[in-house]
């Protein structure tokens, strides 16, 4: 007799509740970070239901401890008026003390901003990865589109090379 899989409707993997690519485009990441978030329970279930923009936001470091601000998370579809939850609020990110100290040095002295790039869930809980940038110049965002668009051409033009396909 074969052992149950250990698969189950959880998956064990991040799964991706919204990114926010516009964030890559604007600024060079420097380096990234995985946080938690404190969140209400009809936000989690608004965030199952991927109902939420990310696009807006952005993390604020205060004393110790960092905020994640401008987050439109949707209200449920079924609370009501009482279990409801504010849509734009501050909500708390979860990092380690060292961490947080860390991430404000490079925020105080190199002049960066702290990003939030992706929210998803990992083994039943909601994570925000953070990413610590610098803004680019509008030449600069041409230059990195131009340069995606070169490499994905070569990538084509090989990928046809190889397979026998002939451009006429």
């Amino acid at each position: 007799m074969a052992s149950p899989s250990k698969s189950s409707s959880k998956t064990a993997g991040p799964r991706a509740v919204a990114t926010n690519r516009q964030a890559r485009r604007d600024y060079e990441i420097i380096d990234t970070y995985e946080a938690g978030i404190v969140l209400q329970g009809s936000e989690v279930k608004s965030l199952r239901e991927a109902k939420v923009q990310l696009a807006e936001s952005f993390a604020r470091i205060d004393g110790h401890e960092i905020y994640l601000v401008g987050l439109h998370i949707t209200a449920y579809s079924h609370s009501g008026l009482a279990d409801g939850h504010l849509t734009e609020r501050q909500r708390k990110l979860l990092l380690h003390r060292s961490e947080i100290d860390k991430i404000k040095v490079k925020v105080d002295q190199d002049h960066l901003s702290l990003i939030p790039l992706s929210l998803y869930f990992k083994d039943g809980r909601a994570k925000v990865e953070l990413g610590l940038g610098r803004g680019r110049r509008q030449h600069d965002k041409r230059q990195v589109i131009a340069k995606r668009d070169a490499d994905r051409e070569a990538a084509r033009a090989m990928s046809n090379a190889r397979t026998g396909k002939n451009q006429a």
